[in-house]
């Protein structure tokens, strides 16, 4: 991922939240290459992980310009753990099942469903080995696929929480937004 960038950022957890960021995006002309939302710890809270093609900071402005937005920090450069997941139905007979269950034990995958004529593939981790394992199954026959997009969280003790970003914001909650780059 060497021009792309990895921003997260920390929203309230309300509707038309996830519109107003996608509609920011459009106005902006920015590409998304990938956009995961997911509950916190917190209720109030939802974690969006933004994968950019370029313009992290540029991005990251805009973003916290949003009502909505609690803070954005870019995780690309620093210590973080970054993840995708995929389910893969690939086409499966008694030839190639035995192959497709090499290839899971070689990706760390698992299989979770099989059918007669088919198996679905989960396959977790750093984008390169969904596309390696996407790679090696596509000769057999991929029937359908989706993945998540990457969520990430920094390594270590460093987080970005409401508890974290608060002090930020002024004693009401109602201040500066942070940003953390």
């Amino acid at each position: 991922m060497q021009s792309k960038r990895i921003l997260v950022a920390l929203v309230e957890n309300k509707p038309g939240v996830l519109n107003r960021v996608a509609s920011l995006f459009r106005r902006r002309n920015f590409n998304i290459d990938s956009l995961t939302v997911g509950r916190t710890e917190t209720p109030a809270t939802s974690r969006m992980t933004i994968v950019v093609d370029a313009g992290a900071e540029q991005v990251a402005k805009q973003l916290l310009k949003l009502v909505d937005v609690i803070s954005v920090q870019d995780v690309t450069e620093g210590a973080s753990v970054s993840r995708d997941l995929a389910l893969i139905k690939v086409q499966a007979d008694s030839q190639t099942r035995g192959e497709i269950v090499q290839l899971c034990n070689i990706y760390r995958a698992h299989i979770v469903d099989t059918g007669p004529e088919t198996m679905t593939v989960e396959v977790t981790g750093e984008e390169d080995k969904i596309d390696s394992m996407v790679e090696m199954l596509r000769p057999l026959g991929i029937l359908e696929m989706v993945r998540t997009g990457v969520v990430s969280m920094t390594r270590g003790r460093q987080v970005l929480a409401l508890d974290a970003v608060r002090p930020a914001m002024g004693p009401n909650g109602n201040g500066k937004r942070a940003t953390v780059f």
